[in-house]
């Protein structure tokens, strides 16, 4: 099999990127890479110094992957810009240091701007096979934005206007596979300053599944609009089969860039889940949710303790889909 592209080292366990500039995208070749990568069996590991920060996506499409951005240099020592872990090059891949209970002292520095807060929805909507898709991420992004999203494409930047019917098009065309995209809000004078989504389309024996990630980034004197939540929840299910929806708030620079450092822990705001998913079941009595059309509600937390976590586990020991 092919090397993958753009690799600047190869080895049996690992392909190397080099990048050295202020911020690095999901784009195309960085794609194709992760492809080739995952089709060899490979680790896909991008090296940058503590200067340079991953777009939203790139950082979202990396969550899965084993220590994929490294941080540092051979002066300095290498760490894991997602979890801070302390690393060290072994011959074939840069793994976790021998010994290391501690972060590394660069993820611990301060930020480099003010940090303000990313609003994060995860949902996952059921369309039927001749629905248009896409429009439970639109009815969304309305609300945080008052517009639907300007772009989306299948890497970065998104280069094509917001067109469902395209996306349905293409999620078509490529039946029996799982789709990728991402969706762009652009700046805002108002509100968040940016809304990026990725979204995995996956075709099902009733049509299409929509899993979304969309986060907004608002600036730290602006509060994201966490009331709002049962209202949109109960707009999106009247209109639409959602499945399940999440809500947390985390620290983050309101840009939507991630920076290789320790920013502070999410906290939930609540789960909305649809009776198939467990929704409506007995929960603790701590844990009180309430029917907003045909799913359940569940607060969890204001976004900002980490109690709410305690409750979201206890949640979920309850609300289990049927075997």
């Amino acid at each position: 099999m092919n090397a993958p592209l753009a690799a600047d080292v190869v080895t049996p366990r690992s392909a190397i990127l080099v990048q050295d500039r202020p911020v690095v995208a999901f784009g195309p070749w960085l794609a194709s890479s992760l492809r080739d990568c995952n089709q060899s069996g490979r680790s896909l590991q991008i090296v940058t110094p503590p200067t340079t920060r991953l777009s939203l996506p790139l950082r979202l499409v990396l969550a899965g992957e084993k220590t994929p951005w490294v941080v540092g240099s051979s002066d300095e020592g290498y760490y894991d810009g997602l979890s801070g872990a302390p690393l060290h090059w072994d011959g074939g891949a840069f793994t976790l240091a021998p010994g290391a209970r501690d972060y590394a002292p660069g993820y611990l520095t301060r930020p480099a701007v003010p940090i303000g807060t990313h609003f994060t929805l995860t949902f996952r909507v059921r369309y039927g096979p001749q629905e248009l898709l896409g429009g439970a991420l639109e009815r969304i992004h309305r609300v945080l934005l008052g517009r639907p999203p300007l772009g989306w494409g299948t890497a970065e930047p998104a280069t094509n206007m917001w067109a469902p019917a395209e996306i349905t098009s293409l999620c078509h065309q490529r039946w029996g596979y799982p789709t990728w995209v991402m969706v762009t809000g652009g700046e805002s004078e108002i509100g968040p300053e940016a809304v990026i989504g990725t979204v995995l389309y996956t075709p099902t024996a009733e049509g299409m599944e929509e899993s979304v990630t969309l986060v907004a980034g608002y600036p730290e004197a602006t509060p994201p609009p966490i009331a709002s939540l049962p209202a949109v929840i109960g707009e999106v299910a009247a209109e639409h089969r959602l499945l399940s929806l999440s809500a947390q708030l985390s620290p983050g620079r309101s840009d939507l860039t991630v920076e290789p450092r320790w920013l502070g822990p999410p906290a939930p705001i609540g789960l909305a889940a649809a009776r198939e998913f467990g929704g409506g079941a007995p929960t603790p009595p701590d844990i009180p949710g309430y029917q907003i059309g045909e799913v359940w509600w569940y607060p969890l937390g204001d976004g900002r303790s980490a109690a709410g976590w305690q409750r979201y586990e206890q949640l979920m020991r309850h609300l289990r889909p049927p075997a």
